[in-house]
């Protein structure tokens, strides 16, 4: 196992009827901005609870945050905070809500041109303002992680940042917020999950058998999970049990101590970027074919998830790996998201404009080992075709 340091400060409120608690969570004399996306926080009455809770304290509304947060749009959320001397924010929605939140609490206290936080992957943040999340739709952990990635349409650029100074200081998961959420979203976000788990837990054997049993364990409770979410979606143990799993997966926990990938997550956003897939798509797409074509590199990582997550354990190590990666190919069909170019209307067209946006973000020696070049993505995608 690697050297490593975790922190991570979030205080997490789970269970129904916790958006109650913010009364208690939110400062008696804070001037709040609440940010969420579309019209659902309002239809489903989230907002009109979410404002109550918050009394007689001073608050402004800021909706229509994007599934890919935009910096123009939460540009204008920026000066929002600074008009209102707001102090302190309250993302109500899922991670793209969240995520945006992370970037108003640093670009509204950032001196400069607040592009330079993602240009910089947020490495010249000095202060934030504090903020909390109510937690709708479980996937991207952002709830508990100090990470982000925010798309500049004008540049059809997505790029991530990070900063400890952007975690939470509180998030209230309620599984029944759940309840309502579309079929799509509800199998984007275990396809999410799932994903982030792979990224940090298929990489190469690294002698960490804490984290590995605990990824497993969250790949398994995807699989048994993830399906019945779809035809059950009131089951409440069903989706509190897919709401912790979402967050766990992106905390920093299962990540401590381990090599970890993320090529699927660089190259995945470029087709979002310029192609307008939901995140989860471009996953779906993109990881079953980066673990065949890295497959050598991969191979004691496979044969484990394999045996270990899929209970594979006739033929050779190749056969493991192959059969492996086709069930995650499997999986995700079945929660409904396609996992080929061509059932997103792309084709090998429009393979050379994805390779020279990678290129022009830097994103040239990706992997855990740094060896994943535009040429391999290029690889990766002709055959994701």
């Amino acid at each position: 196992m690697q050297d490593f340091s975790f922190y991570n400060p979030t205080r997490i409120e789970f269970g129904a009827g916790k958006i109650a608690s913010l009364d208690q969570l939110v400062p008696a004399n804070a001037r709040v901005l609440v940010l969420f996306g579309g019209e659902s926080a309002r239809r489903t009455g989230t907002l009109d609870e979410v404002t109550a809770a918050l009394g007689e304290r001073e608050v402004q509304l800021f909706g229509g945050i994007e599934p890919n947060p935009s910096f123009e749009t939460l540009m204008e959320a920026v000066a929002l905070v600074r008009r209102h001397n707001i102090d302190f924010l309250l993302a109500v929605g899922g991670g793209s809500v969240i995520d945006g939140t992370k970037f108003v609490a640093a670009a509204a206290l950032f001196e400069g041109d607040a592009w330079e936080i993602l240009t910089s992957m947020g490495q010249n943040i000095e202060k934030a303002l504090p903020f909390g999340t109510v937690l709708t739709l479980p996937a991207t952990g952002s709830e508990m992680n100090q990470g982000s990635v925010i798309t500049r349409k004008s540049l059809q650029a997505k790029l991530p940042f990070k900063s400890e100074l952007v975690y939470p200081q509180f998030s209230v998961l309620d599984p029944v917020k759940t309840y309502t959420l579309p079929t799509r979203q509800v199998a984007n976000g275990v396809v999410d999950a799932f994903v982030h788990v792979m990224e940090q837990y298929l990489t190469y054997p690294a002698q960490a058998p804490v984290q590995d049993r605990f990824a497993e364990g969250l790949l398994q409770t995807l699989i048994e999970l993830g399906p019945k979410a779809l035809t059950e979606p009131q089951d409440y143990s069903t989706r509190a049990s897919l709401m912790w799993t979402a967050t766990l997966a992106l905390n920093g926990l299962i990540g401590a101590g381990v090599p970890q990938d993320w090529a699927s997550h660089m190259l995945g956003h470029e087709l979002t970027a310029l192609h307008n897939l939901d995140h989860a798509q471009t996953l779906a797409v993109v990881l079953p074919e980066m673990l065949r074509q890295r497959k050598a590199a991969k191979i004691g990582k496979l044969v484990q998830y394999a045996e270990r997550v899929w209970n594979i354990h006739q033929g050779s190590d190749d056969d493991k790996a192959e059969a492996a990666i086709k069930h995650t190919r499997d999986f995700f069909e079945a929660m409904g998201v396609k996992t080929r170019l061509g059932d997103y209307g792309l084709g090998a067209e429009h393979i050379d404009g994805i390779i020279n946006s990678l290129e022009q973000h830097g994103m040239v020696a990706l992997g855990e080992h740094g060896d994943v070049t535009p040429a391999h993505c290029r690889q990766i995608l002709l055959a994701s075709l």
